[in-house]
């Protein structure tokens, strides 16, 4: 029985950080979901915006394996799949919660990558979400379908391969390819390509919201200083008569 090879500390630290970072991540989704239902405040506008920071930084990182792993593919088309050596050691991290399954912390791995990048674009969907005809909750709702799609494939790989059986979704003909340069090929180029199309809905998203920015934060502005004016006392009237007892 093949077994998952062995990760280093750094490796190990490395997986539980991005579990982090994606814990964190989606408790700004949340915070930010929250906030929206109340009176709007400036922070509630910042919160948005970090969770968005960080998707970019996370898909970054996460577009440039799959852009690596075709480049590896056209020298190499025969060859099996391959990872950078930082995306191996993180995916080495994670597959010491089962030794008994190799692939999986590869699965583990771009599960949690591809929620990095669907937080990010949950960020853009609800920092637009009062400007109703903003261009960019147009293409950040788009990317939240497109990447939730994908997501569901990347749990369906995971979750197969984690209960024993073949890696199954529609990467893998849904566990109907052998393995062979057949299926690493498919496999490659179907995620490369689903990266593509998600990474550019993010990248117009944050370019139409950069355009709109005046028009997206005024509804978090104007809110705060409505508040703020209500909540300060009157200034009494010069030669005004007093109240009566």
């Amino acid at each position: 029985m093949k077994h998952a090879a062995e990760a280093g500390g750094w490796e190990i630290a490395g997986a539980i950080a991005m579990v982090v970072w994606m814990v964190v991540m989606w408790a700004g989704v949340a915070v930010l979901a929250v906030g929206l239902r109340k009176p709007l405040r400036p922070w509630v506008f910042r919160t948005g915006l970090a969770v968005i920071g960080l998707g970019v930084l996370a898909q970054l990182g996460h577009f440039q394996e799959h852009v690596l792993q075709v480049g590896y593919w056209v020298g190499h088309p025969n060859s099996p799949s391959w990872m950078t050596p930082w995306g191996t050691g993180l995916a080495n991290g994670f597959g010491q919660v089962d030794h008994t399954k190799p692939s999986l912390g590869m699965e583990i791995l771009h599960l949690v990558g591809n929620f990095h990048f669907l937080a990010g674009l949950a960020g853009v969907a609800l920092v637009t979400h009062h400007a109703v005809q903003s261009r960019a909750r147009h293409w950040g709702r788009m990317g939240v379908v497109m990447q939730g799609i994908h997501g569901l494939e990347h749990i369906a790989l995971t979750v197969s391969v984690a209960l024993g059986a073949k890696a199954i979704g529609l990467s893998t003909f849904f566990g109907q390819l052998d393995p062979g340069p057949g299926l690493w090929t498919y496999r490659v180029w179907w995620h490369f390509v689903a990266n593509v199309i998600g990474t550019t809905i993010f990248a117009i998203a944050l370019w139409q919201l950069w355009r709109e920015r005046a028009t997206i934060a005024a509804p978090y502005r104007d809110r705060a200083r409505t508040v703020a004016a209500k909540a300060e006392p009157a200034e009494p009237i010069e030669g005004a008569l007093p109240a009566l007892p």
